[in-house]
Parts: structure tokens; sequence; C-alpha cells
């Protein structure tokens, strides 16, 4: 016997003012997480390095690093006594300090302009943000100095930085005055973080408007450069800093593509999951129909190279990852970067606390484990120096 009883309609209709409440309250609540994942640190700060990962890092060993601290005329700082005084501990800033001077890697010429390197991916999860801030610090950890430029209004790489990017960063901080036209190029917005010379340009949701200033320039001038904003902002940088990284979007906005046309090199991180490589043929697809347009505008445009990473491989017994990396063996060939980033707990974990690898200090886990998952990521940051350190000695020739 049916039952004649009415259930309850239930009204779910949302106005765009409900929406912005409901939004208000959102920004509210994740403020309060914020502050509960970052507590009782409300600021990141540095790793230091004992005596024995400073003699790794500078590639020697570590009865160099006690010789030179006994010379009498050493100008290298001597870290400090840690215990009963017989453990020796270093902070990034000398760590970097011993790295330039002690180390066998070739640093960027005088007179040699520094490159730019975007990070892209239209796929969500990606890793895009953690590869571009991890590059960044292993590339310091190479005696580099590095800006990053965030290009995303969701701010994960500001927040890397250690900036909270709804109370530290506002409008003026960001790459909104380059686009709107009131600077001339992007030095305003470069600022100190907590890690030795890695520098930011922070993003914020605010920058979103660029997405309606950008096309509205072009709607007045037809000739308008719109791809060079950011590129030319930062041209001047380049003098400054050996590196700069571009995080973008995961999507085709007038952002990315500026981020896109302004790199001299290019990195995509890829997860070895079906869905991710199919997407992977996606963004190229776009990004060939963007190239086929800027072909006649920009002649001479050309990547140093197009760098495909494998990020989160899982190499468990029943992962995708083995026929998803032989798909992107035969699809992208030499593109594809000979050093993998294994999926871990490591980064996982530390990912609460907008935090890289590289801000890791001591795992409960150990050392190996620990080393499992930063040895590949310095793999992939020496890979990507040596190639711009063979360009910039062909410059210097």
């Amino acid at each position: 016997m049916k039952s004649n009883t009415a259930l309850p309609k239930l009204n779910r209709r949302i106005t765009i003012q409900e929406m912005g409440t409901f939004s208000d309250k959102l920004l509210i609540l994740m403020n309060d997480i914020r502050e509960q994942m970052l507590a009782p640190r409300p600021r990141k700060r540095a790793p230091s390095y004992t005596i024995s990962q400073l003699a790794q890092l500078c590639g020697v060993d570590r009865t160099r690093i006690n010789y030179v601290i006994g010379k009498e005329d050493s100008t290298l700082p001597k870290g400090s006594l840690q215990g009963s005084g017989k453990s020796r501990v270093f902070t990034l800033a000398e760590t970097q300090d011993w790295i330039r001077a002690e180390s066998n890697i070739l640093m960027r010429p005088e007179g040699v302009l520094g490159d730019i390197i975007v990070v892209a991916n239209f796929k969500g999860g990606s890793t895009k943000t953690t590869t571009a801030m991890s590059l960044a610090q292993g590339l310091t950890l190479r005696g580099k100095s590095v800006l990053v430029v965030d290009l995303d209004p969701q701010a994960s790489l500001t927040e890397l930085c250690g900036m909270y990017a709804e109370q530290d960063v506002a409008e003026e901080d960001t790459v909104l005055p380059l686009i709107y036209g009131d600077e001339e190029n992007l030095g305003y917005a470069v600022k100190e973080t907590y890690w030795k010379n890695l520098y930011a340009i922070p993003a914020a949701t605010p920058i979103s408007a660029a997405e309606f200033a950008i096309p509205k320039k072009v709607m007045q001038d037809r000739n308008f450069p719109f791809w060079r904003i950011i590129g030319d902002g930062l041209q001047p940088l380049r003098e400054e800093f050996d590196y700069i990284i571009i995080d973008t979007s995961p999507s085709m906005s007038y952002l990315t593509i500026n981020g896109l046309m302004a790199g001299n090199a290019m990195v995509m991180p890829l997860v070895p999951e079906s869905l991710d490589f199919i997407s992977s043929t996606q963004f190229w697809g776009l990004f060939a129909d963007l190239c086929r347009t800027f072909a006649n505008l920009e002649p001479n445009k050309a990547f140093d190279f197009v760098s495909v990473l494998l990020s989160k491989v899982d190499n468990g017994p029943s992962s995708a990852a083995p026929i998803v990396r032989s798909w992107s063996q035969r699809a992208y060939g030499d593109w594809l970067l000979p050093v993998e980033i294994p999926l871990s707990s490591v980064v996982g974990s530390e990912a609460l606390e907008f935090a890289t690898i590289y801000d890791i200090e001591n795992w409960p886990g150990g050392k190996k484990t620990l080393d499992r998952i930063r040895d590949p990521f310095d793999e992939f940051c020496k890979l990507v120096d040596e190639e711009f350190i063979v360009k910039w000695q062909g410059a210097n020739k």
C-alpha cells in the first residue's frame, strides 16, 4: 500500500548574496584552521645543518670543514657548538656561505642574466606548487639566489613562503600594480622570506582581477602585447637573481599565458596516474594552440628546455605507475627527467604545516626515510642547475 504522506520539499535555493555570506564565514573558518595548523609555530623558520650535512652539501669530507674552521685566517662562519660542545650546527645562511666558498658548484658569471623557469600543469594535485618551492629551496642550497613568483590566486606558493595570503598580502604587494600600469617593473613586489636567499612576489585572491584588467587593455588597444606584461616586469630582476621561478594556476588564464611566455624553461610535474596523464596531453594541446597563436607575434620565443618530472610516484604492487611511466617515456622522450619523486607520508604530513621536504629538520621515521625523498629532489635541482650552468658558461665566452 502506497503512502500518501508527502515528503517535505527541501529549499536548496541560494542567492548570490547568500553565497557571499557563506564565503565570508568560510574565510573565518579557514583562518582559524590555519592558525591551528601552524601552532605552536606561527611563522616558519629555516632548518639548521650538522657538520656532516654541511660537508655533504659542499661535496667535501667533514675533516675539510674542521680544518677550515680551525684556520686562524678563515672568514667562513664557524657555526655554534651544542650539547657538550662536541657537535656543531650551522644556520641556513652560514651553510649557504660555505657552499659558495667550498663546493665545486659553478655560479652564474658576472654580466650574465639569470633565468626564468615556469612550472605549469592544468591538473589539480599535480604537486606543481610544491615542486616550484622545493626547486627554489634546493637551488639556494647550491649557492644560488632565487625569486619565486606566485601567479595563482589560490596563493599556495605564498603560504609555503611563510606568508598568510589573506592577512600579510595586500593588492599592492602582488603583480596587480604592474598589470594596471602603475609600476614599470616588479621590483616593488619583491619580499624577503624565512629562507635565506629566497625571495618572493606573493599572490592573494585579488589577483583574479587581472583576468578582467588585461582583456580591458586589449579592448582599448588591439596591439597591446598582453602576454609580455609579467616577462617585461621581470627583466630588470634577472640581473639580481640567478633564478626566477614562476608558479602558475591550473588553467589557461591571462596570468598563466604571461608566465608561460616569460619563461626561459618549463617544468611540468606529472603524477603517473591515467587521468593525470590524459590531463597532461590536454595541457600540451592547449599550449600548442597558444604557440601557434604567438608564432608570428614572438618568432624568436624559445625554451632552453622543457622537463617533465614524475611526482608522487607510487611504487606499490597495484600502482598504475609502471604503465603510465611507459606512456610518458613514449610521449615525452628526452623531456622526461631521469629522476622521480616517490609518494611518501613524509611529504603528506608536512603539507599540513605548509612545508616542503627541505623544511624538515628531524623526521621521526629516521634519516633513511627522509633521504629517500630528499635525494631525488636534490638530484632534480642539480639537473636543472647544471642545464643553466652550461648555458651561462657559453654566454660568458
